[in-house]
């Protein structure tokens, strides 16, 4: 019976701290996103490589790409996390 009682006390303190860790699992997930998104545009190139028979073309296209995609992703979260973790509503302003 005094678990029922203790149980709203002790869940305060991990408000702040769920968020806290959210934040650190999405910083440390940004960088394998963009390895991530390097290594399949590379993979992309070399299979384009050689089907047309072009040399590493395609790798450097294929990384370029997948580096720029990569930079955007990280920043697509980036942003996202931080207008939703300040507690801010997106949208219009009331009227």
């Amino acid at each position: 019976m005094s678990s029922t009682g203790s149980s709203g006390a002790g869940r305060q303190p991990q408000a702040p701290r769920a968020g806290f860790m959210n934040q650190v699992a999405s910083a440390t997930e940004l960088p394998f996103v963009l390895v991530a998104c390097v290594a399949l545009g590379g993979v992309l190139g070399i299979g384009i490589d050689r089907l047309l028979h072009c040399g590493p073309v395609g790798v450097l296209v294929g990384g370029t790409l997948g580096f720029v995609a990569g930079v955007r992703e990280v920043l697509r979260r980036v942003s996202k996390g931080a207008s939703g973790s300040a507690g801010s509503k997106v949208g219009p302003p009331p009227a």
